[in-house]
């Protein structure tokens, strides 16, 4: 069996004094579609955040592709094929949708590949086409997710970290949104997917982890843990 494309052994994490993360373990192979689920504070955001360096490890090791990225600024993280759709979307308000995207691709120089990626980001959502020399900041809230999934591909990332991408959002856009995702993965790109709507996860899922107050407290395959007692009864509602 190949190596993890993304490894996590024993990650702790802070906010200042407050420990968030207490010594993390999990991996995510290539193609593999990954999720974490927890209640609010279980510490899922802040994973995601330290895997893309916006938070430094205080302890551990994060590996991507067998080299070592924990202490590394973001942009050279990016760089090595992980992307990062951040919680609240975090694009830019005061830009165009073409904008946007052409800060996804700000460290790529391969021009015909960039359009490419652009064009196949435009397919997968074609509202951000129809709205291409629009303001991010007018766009509604389905069509800000869109664009920050759409900015995260630019980068042509291997790995793609997703979080909440269903805050908020109509069922219908969540329904496209998602078709997209599967999409995505299908086209050789693995996610690690943050979600509050724990069914939806668990179903699209290969793989997922259980995170109670910063630790890891299971793990198994999409299908088990939708099937499994205490999952249901904690965030199925059953």
């Amino acid at each position: 069996m190949s190596a993890p494309l993304l490894q996590l052994r024993g990650v702790c994490a802070h906010y200042g004094p407050i420990q968030a993360l207490h010594g993390i373990s999990l991996e995510l192979r290539e193609g593999e579609i990954v999720a974490l689920i927890g209640a609010n504070g279980a510490g899922k955001t802040t994973t995601l955040r330290t895997v893309s360096g916006m938070l430094p490890a205080s302890a551990g090791s994060i590996l991507f592709d067998g080299e070592e990225i924990a202490g590394r600024p973001a942009h050279r993280i990016v760089a090595k094929g992980l992307a990062h759709a951040p919680e609240g979307r975090g694009i830019f308000l005061n830009l165009t949708v073409r904008e946007n995207l052409e800060l996804g691709a700000f460290l790529r120089r391969d021009e015909e590949a960039v359009e490419r990626d652009r064009e196949y980001a435009l397919g997968l959502f074609p509202r951000l086409r129809e709205r291409i020399d629009q303001v991010a900041g007018t766009l509604s809230g389905g069509e800000q997710q869109m664009l920050a999934i759409a900015r995260a591909l630019m980068s042509a990332p291997r790995l793609l970290l997703l979080d909440e991408p269903s805050l908020g959002l109509a069922p219908r856009i969540v329904e496209r949104i998602f078709e997209a995702l599967v999409e995505v993965n299908r086209r050789g790109t693995s996610l690690l997917l943050v979600e509050q709507n724990a069914a939806l996860a668990l179903q699209m899922a290969d793989r997922a982890y259980v995170l109670e107050t910063g630790s890891i407290i299971l793990e198994g395959t999409g299908k088990e843990l939708l099937a499994s007692p205490e999952v249901r009864r904690a965030y199925l509602g059953g």
